[in-house]
């Protein structure tokens, strides 16, 4: 079940995509992983880790869309690196609230570092 979100939060959330530069990859990953963590949708017990499946999968659904490149193995990096996150943070035992309080400040210093749209 979901976790219920802070108001904090789910401003934070909206105020993340006014950045007016993207983060760094680590920066991103950061908030990936406590959003996950944060939301708990789906726990991180129950989320389905990447692996090379993905890439016959990824490739077949070209396929069937007519397409002959081959499979992204890019996403698939990407897709372990956001679940490595994500596992690190699950691992600390963060549970939800603790997550959304740092989902919070990391914004804060984003907002600060990279400044926001109006």
């Amino acid at each position: 079940m979901p976790a219920t979100q802070s108001t904090a939060f789910a401003k934070a959330v909206e105020e993340s995509r006014t950045l007016k530069q993207k983060p760094e990859t680590q920066e991103l990953l950061d908030l990936y992983a406590l959003f996950k963590q944060g939301t708990q949708d789906p726990p991180f017990e129950q989320a389905e880790k990447p692996g090379m499946f993905d890439l016959k999968r990824d490739f077949v659904a070209m396929e069937f869309k007519g397409s002959r490149r081959p499979a992204n193995f890019s996403s698939l990096a990407q897709n372990k690196a956001k679940y490595n996150a994500w596992s690190a943070i699950a691992e600390q035992g963060l549970s939800a609230e603790e997550a959304q309080e740092r989902y919070v400040k990391l914004v804060e210093s984003l907002k600060e570092k990279y400044g926001v749209t109006a």
